[in-house]
């Protein structure tokens, strides 16, 4: 290129143009990382990172931002490109132009602003699951507007959006309107304009491709550290999820037409069957009903009154908030005692996040592993076969302070529980106090009512959802007396707390706990009920040195997953720390043994008391890693993790000085056997999902 190309590509009024809107919305991008990590980033705030780490990610992210300054830029690149009718010559093309502009300016803001609150409310940079959220629009936009500051932030879009329509309108007064530098005798030949903007493309293309190597800068790039908070940092919201939509789209057509790799799971049959415990084997049919009758577990023997029971989901309650678990705030009394008095297991965990996962987990027993939409969202599946209904004696009851609308829970828990007596808003006196509906005091009141008035002779199961322990955390003025108690912010970051509204949310949720026991005692229901109580998961934490280093280290969202799980029965059974390792998935099949009756069980869950064949109890968890999901095999000691395309396998010892290094080598027999168990129940849980339905099709012999 010689120098008049040289010159001309330097004052160029239509490449000055190009480059000076790529560097708005790059100093737009910018700044948001910024207002991202002084704001809202939790280095720093429990999470140390040395300062190449951070220079790393930040360059990471920067570029990544550039990438979206010049994509958004191409199509003002193409339009001033154009050799006889373009920017400089057409005033249609410059306002078709600057309307874009301010459109994308306008839409990318209100992107950026979403991502923001999203991140407060999951821990998480936006992604194509929030499409999820479409689907109960309402009670959304109702906990967004009760939880966020949407003034500033209609405020923050609308000043921003305004300031980047005027630089760009600036600029185009700047370059485009300015006059031409050159007369028509001077003027560049065609050629050499079209050799400036050639080298001007190749250089925006070598920006966005973003690496001088053969793997151009992708996602995976941020994730160097294998620690998601660190990881923010890097990703670019509106990148990651037009990158996450693409893998929505193949996750939505596995979902549809491949219903769980059936070749797996004949694979791993016998070994599923012997963890599961499968007596009448069919490797054809793929059966995994196991037949239950009266055990050596029931609370009450054969002919005697059979005891109710209580399910009581503790919403967002993990087990690091706990005081039982080592939190020095103690803010939970109610719950300490009441797991020294009874059955506590402390390593407890959910099988995913999410309450709605939790919920379908812990009524169905199957782990909710739909790669995209939650399994109650998803119609071919929501008549599931339940060890609920083996309660056929027994009164069957669900409350829920809100709507059961939510995440399409009522077709789910109406199609597998058809006798099920379902209690929501508009069922109850109690006033709404937040998007969730009445208060968890004001739905156990309402339980409550509900119970003293039925016929004491047939006992009943019934399933209480919490919500209060959500945001946006309210404090109703009716409580009963409880009085919120104020303690030092540093304090509370300390030990796993992000504000006061969410440590006195727990503390309400435990008082209410105590309430409602006082209740029972009251309506003459206490004595003879098995309470088993649960956490659904952890919410947002800053740090938790009093729990186990692995729960942060081992990258599958331990600390995440682990909850608390608590059966008060004084009547019933005597005070025992469980020692092993357990599943949400265990709930009905421990339950159905306690109480006595013959079930059949199809799930995934396990009988808590119960022997396991595997020797060390082993439970399955699964985390968020990119665009894959993490999957893992959890026992006391170790853990076995991979991504779920059977990639990325470790294994780490979890009580060792260093739990994050993988020690495969020094375990080469566990991790076979970890592996193998893991591989065959996610695959047999995916497969179930589909042939455990109440009216699934005949399953047919290979």
């Amino acid at each position: 290129m010689n120098s008049e190309s040289l010159r001309l590509l330097y004052r160029s009024r239509r490449i000055g143009y190009i480059l000076g809107v790529s560097g708005v919305f790059f100093l737009l991008f910018v700044v948001f990382r910024g207002i991202f990590y002084f704001g809202f980033s939790e280095l720093g705030d429990g999470v140390q990172v040395s300062t190449d780490t951070l220079f790393r990610i930040l360059f990471i992210g920067i570029r990544f931002d550039l990438r979206l300054a010049l994509l958004i830029a191409m199509p003002v690149f193409v339009l001033a490109s154009l050799p006889n009718v373009n920017l400089l010559s057409s005033r249609w093309l410059r306002g078709l132009t600057g309307l874009y502009l301010a459109v994308t300016a306008i839409a990318v803001i209100a992107f950026y602003i979403v991502d923001l609150g999203h991140y407060v409310y999951l821990g998480q940079r936006i992604d194509s699951s929030l499409l999820r959220f479409a689907t109960d629009a309402s009670i959304a936009v109702t906990m967004v507007w009760e939880s966020y500051p949407l003034g500033w932030a209609v405020l923050g879009w609308f000043l921003g959006a305004a300031l980047v329509i005027a630089l760009v309108r600036g600029l185009a007064r700047a370059t485009l309107l300015k006059p031409k530098h050159y007369s028509s005798r001077t003027a560049p030949a065609k050629w050499q304009v079209g050799v400036a903007m050639l080298v001007l493309f190749l250089f925006m293309f070598g920006l966005m491709f973003g690496r001088f190597s053969t793997v151009p800068l992708r996602w995976n790039h941020a994730y160097f550290t294998g620690d998601a908070r660190i990881t923010a940092l890097g990703l670019n919201p509106v990148l990651f999820f037009y990158d996450s939509f693409k893998y929505r789209i193949a996750a939505q057509a596995i979902n549809k037409d491949a219903k769980g790799n059936e070749n797996k799971v004949r694979q791993y049959y016998p070994l599923i069957a012997d963890y599961l415990g499968v007596a009448d084997r069919n490797e054809e049919t793929l059966n995994y009903d196991r037949r239950q009758t009266y055990t050596q577990y029931a609370v009450v023997a054969p002919g005697e009154p059979k005891p109710n029971v209580i399910f009581i989901m503790l919403e967002s309650l993990g087990a690091s908030r706990v005081g039982i678990y080592g939190n020095p705030l103690q803010p939970t009394p109610t719950l300490d005692a009441l797991a020294e008095n009874g059955i506590w297991a402390p390593n407890f965990y959910v099988p995913v996040s999410g309450t709605a996962r939790t919920v379908f987990g812990s009524i169905t027993g199957i782990p909710d592993v739909s790669l995209v939409e939650t399994a109650s969202r998803n119609p071919l599946i929501t008549d599931q076969r339940v060890v609920l209904n083996s309660f056929s004696e027994y009164e069957k009851y669900y409350f829920i302070g809100g709507s059961v609308g939510w995440a399409n829970m009522s077709a789910f828990i109406k199609n597998s529980i058809p006798d099920l007596q379902l209690y929501e808003e508009g069922a109850y006196t109690e006033p709404e106090v937040d998007v969730w509906g009445i208060s968890d005091l004001s739905l156990f009141k309402e339980f409550d009512r509900v119970m003293t008035r039925r016929d004491e002779q047939q006992p009943f199961v019934a399933i209480l959802q919490t919500a209060g322990n959500h945001r946006p955390f309210t404090i109703p003025d009716d409580n009963d007396g409880f009085s919120t108690l104020e303690v030092a912010e540093e304090k509370l970051h300390q030990w796993g707390y992000k504000s006061q509204k969410q440590f006195n949310a727990v503390r309400l949720l435990d008082f209410n706990i105590n309430r409602l026991m006082e209740m029972a005692k009251q309506g003459g229901y206490y004595e003879n009920t098995i309470f088993i109580m649960y956490g659904d998961h952890n919410n947002r934490i800053t740090q938790a040195p009093h729990m186990d280093a692995f729960h942060a280290r081992v990258q599958l969202d331990l600390d995440g997953l682990h909850v608390p799980f608590i059966i008060h029965a004084p009547k019933y059974l005597m005070p025992q720390k469980l020692n092993g390792t357990y599943s949400l998935l265990d709930l009905m099949p421990t339950a159905a043994a306690l109480v006595g009756i013959d079930y059949v069980n199809t799930t995934m869950g396990r009988n808590i008391f119960a022997p396991s064949p595997e020797g060390e109890r082993a439970v399955f968890v699964q985390a968020k890693a990119g665009y894959h999901n993490a999957i893992g095999m959890i026992t006391k000691n170790f853990a076995v993790r991979m991504l779920d395309d059977g990639s990325s396998l470790s294994l780490h010892e979890l009580h060792s000085a260093r739990p994050e290094q993988d020690v495969q080598a020094s375990y080469p027999e566990k991790t076979k056997a970890l592996s193998e168990l893991l591989i065959g129940f996610y695959e047999t849980s995916k497969f179930q999902l589909y042939h455990n339905r109440r009216h699934a099709p005949e399953r047919q012999a290979h």
